[in-house]
């Protein structure tokens, strides 16, 4: 994607002129409405991602992709579930609080909210072991 790249939204243009907004600025609003969701565990970035968030970087847009094309704007996002959560009702919540919250605040109609389950995290054993013996 080209880093100049942004979303003109035809419906804002006014007298004082135009809105655009970054594909960024998308990633980040999908990356905190996934994090919202019952039963998502984290989004799971690439290893860039994860270098900075180790350096003390919180990175909203972490296993978030925004690709803008002529048919409208496609976000594909990859998420760890945690272990009892339903896959696929975790996975269509995720698709509708996205939704909802980028209509909300930009206004922007999607094309397609593709979300990729990469991995299950489970409890920490000791901690389960522990309140099973309490």
């Amino acid at each position: 994607m080209n880093e100049n790249q942004v979303l003109d939204i035809e419906e804002q243009k006014n007298e004082l002129g135009r809105i655009e907004i970054s594909p960024e600025v998308i990633e980040v609003i999908a990356g905190i409405a996934t994090s919202e969701v019952e039963g998502v565990a984290t989004l799971r970035g690439n290893f860039a991602s994860g270098v900075g968030e180790f350096l003390g970087r919180k990175n909203h847009g972490k296993g978030v992709k925004v690709e803008l094309s002529e048919d409208g704007v496609t976000i594909e996002i990859s998420i760890v579930i945690l272990y009892g959560a339903s896959v696929i009702e975790t996975a269509k919540q995720v698709q509708t609080n996205i939704q909802q919250t980028l209509q909300t605040m930009t206004s922007i109609d999607l094309e397609a909210i593709n979300v990729h389950v990469v991995g299950i995290q489970f409890e920490n054993m000791e901690e389960a072991e522990k309140e099973e013996i309490e």
